[in-house]
């Protein structure tokens, strides 16, 4: 697996000053993402397939707090 350190870091266009997460595409099999005020921090990698069933779920609303009855 490549080394994370040596990635080319994106942040979305959507992020806020303090809030928000970087995301680099490590080879064609993985995906590493950190936190943006802390780069020396952790870094989680994930599989590509793994990085694409989480977006889809964003797109579906799986990740949306549910309504308070």
């Amino acid at each position: 697996m490549p080394d994370p350190r040596r990635a080319r870091w994106r942040k979305s266009t959507r992020s806020t000053l303090n809030n928000c997460v970087e995301v680099a595409f490590l080879d064609r099999h993985h995906v590493a993402v950190r936190d943006s005020k802390d780069r020396r921090g952790p870094v989680l990698t994930f599989a590509v397939a793994e990085w694409h069933a989480f977006l889809d779920g964003i797109r579906k609303g799986v990740f949306e707090r549910p309504e308070r009855v």
